[in-house]
């Protein structure tokens, strides 16, 4: 019985859980992240680059992937393509999702951090807020009604713009 019950577990898991070693994105992760990305990219396009689930390669395996990473601006060569980014973002952006726990964003955040990100946020959708870490465990909570300000980028959003 119980060989079963794991091959119904097995089945459950995507192929794309599988790869990135994360949770399938939910219709509000994704409505989330698009709108982060787009106001970013709107005030801030001169002097980031924003990545969304680009597969990063840590110093300690596993690697992780972000829902979205924020670079300093970056060039592109189109006729050579990177598969991962070997250098660290300046901010990681992790958006919860239903079938994740909040421990297993934080363990995430503190992987960054060791590798030497400078800002991590924790987006929670339900709450309709965002956690902006400046270090392993020192964060300011931002709500939806809430101007968020990340001092390691200097980017100011306006929260109601990211969950309306």
């Amino acid at each position: 019985m119980e060989l079963l019950a794991e091959a119904v577990v097995e089945q459950e898991i995507s192929q794309y859980e599988i790869e990135r070693n994360k949770p399938m994105p939910s219709k509000n992760h994704s409505y989330i992240q698009k709108n982060i990305l787009v106001e970013i990219d709107i005030k801030y396009r001169k002097q980031y680059t924003l990545l969304s689930e680009i597969d990063i390669i840590m110093p300690q395996k596993p690697n992780c992937v972000p829902d979205i990473a924020i670079y300093p601006k970056l060039t592109f060569d189109f006729l050579d393509d990177e598969m991962a980014m070997t250098e660290m973002p300046i901010t990681a952006i992790e958006i919860v999702s239903p079938s994740q726990s909040d421990n297993d964003i934080v363990k995430k955040i503190n992987r960054y951090f060791n590798a030497g990100v400078k800002s991590c946020w924790f987006v929670m959708p339900s709450f309709q807020a965002i956690s902006v870490y400046s270090a392993i465990g020192k964060y300011e909570f931002f709500t939806s009604e809430m101007t968020l300000i990340d001092k390691a980028t200097g980017i100011e959003l306006s929260l109601k713009e990211i969950f309306s």
